[in-house]
């Protein structure tokens, strides 16, 4: 039997690149290229090269985090994705730093939804010695009470913040790179992107791991990915969150797109594998709008990803966690949880699986003000939005 030449290279390719994942060694920009914009590379094939080299790192475990929002709203940045930012008209309810009681009370219903890692969130451009104080505490007590691995938001910070969090337990900094330097003005004029570079460096310098990612669909180029990616690389991101964007009503850039062209479940999961290869052996996330453009592909993305969020994101709703646990165990992989016994949670998933009831169902296309969380909502401001 005669094999098209054709089929023996793509094999060939595609082999290659799964050797090199597997032995970290990451591939080049040119075969980045290729992967997220050439469609002769077809997509199944694909997410099973990115799907060999995350199962040498992390088998088949997913990790499942939980953000919780500790401070919303009220940011003087501008920030043209956020509907926190001040330019936003979205309506969303501004709040200060939450007390230590409901942070941990919310650890609390993130432990018991099987989550590994609890990541804490604050808006603004960047924390003061007091929230730095309150933060501290907070991250003492998840750590001592839960066990789980914390990672915080803040913005910007400098060496000593970083330190001091640092010495409380926080196991990570989360600060995104979002885009790539050279389309970084299009998207926010209030910091730069060496800002952000900058709080990288000092979470480093003070032994924190790093979770840094992008936003796919601001408006970017092909080449402003793969900036990101091999960025990403070279500051050895530990855990990488690709979010897609949310179109979010009120804020400054609600048309996602990429190249031109609007965002298609192909495309998103051809970045993640992309990223997946660029990056083998970190924790490559698939974050936010996993619900709005993967949609019946969901399951596809955890080939090249080895972690999600469950329970909605910053703002917006997503996935109940049931609904979760079952995408999770109907793809056959396992849940990565702290502690030896599964939390009620995913005793309940098990339970419900195998008596073969129907899980919750999620609506991908939620458009305008459904996308939000109702507590995240300010009625003042929606009447505001509408009358506009």
């Amino acid at each position: 039997m005669i094999q098209d030449s054709s089929v023996c290279g793509l094999d060939e390719r595609l082999a290659s690149w799964a050797g090199a994942g597997i032995g970290n060694k990451v591939i080049s920009r040119d075969d980045a290229r290729t992967i997220i914009g050439d469609a002769s590379i077809p997509l199944l094939p694909l997410i099973h090269t990115a799907g060999l080299v995350r199962r040498h790192f992390y088998g088949d475990r997913v990790q499942v985090h939980v953000l919780n929002n500790v401070q919303n709203g009220a940011c003087p940045e501008d920030c043209g994705y956020c509907g926190q930012a001040k330019t936003s008209d979205a309506p969303i309810q501004a709040y200060t730093l939450k007390p230590r009681d409901e942070i941990i009370s919310e650890a609390q219903r993130a432990k018991d939804a099987g989550a590994f890692r609890y990541c804490m969130v604050l808006s603004g451009t960047g924390p003061s010695d007091a929230d730095i104080e309150h933060m501290s505490a907070c991250i003492r007590e998840v750590k001592e009470r839960f066990g789980l691995e914390t990672c915080l938001s803040s913005g910007i910070l400098d060496e000593a913040k970083a330190q001091q969090l640092k010495e409380a337990g926080l196991d990570r900094l989360n600060h995104n790179l979002n885009t790539s330097r050279d389309h970084y003005t299009e998207i926010c004029t209030t910091h730069t992107y060496q800002d952000r570079v900058d709080t990288l460096n000092a979470a480093r310098g003070a032994g924190l791991s790093l979770c840094t990612g992008l936003i796919v669909g601001m408006g970017e180029s092909h080449e402003d990915l793969l900036d990101v990616a091999f960025e990403l690389r070279a500051v050895r991101a530990e855990s990488i969150p690709v979010n897609l964007l949310i179109p979010i009503p009120g804020a400054k850039i609600t048309d996602p797109v990429c190249e031109g062209q609007a965002l298609t479940p192909e495309f998103c999961l051809r970045v993640l594998c992309m990223m997946r290869l660029a990056n083998p052996d970190s924790e490559v996330r698939i974050a936010a709008g996993r619900e709005h453009h993967l949609r019946s592909m969901q399951a596809l993305a955890l080939e090249p990803c080895s972690s999600l969020f469950v329970d909605g994101y910053l703002l917006t709703k997503g996935a109940a966690p049931i609904e979760t646990l079952h995408l999770i165990r109907d793809a056959g992989f396992e849940l990565d949880f702290r502690g030896s016994t599964p939390p009620p949670l995913v005793r309940e998933a098990w339970e419900e699986m195998h008596s073969n009831t129907a899980g919750a169902q999620i609506d991908g296309t939620a458009t305008e003000l459904s996308v939000f969380k109702s507590d995240k909502l300010s009625a003042k401001k929606v009447e505001k939005l509408a009358s506009k």
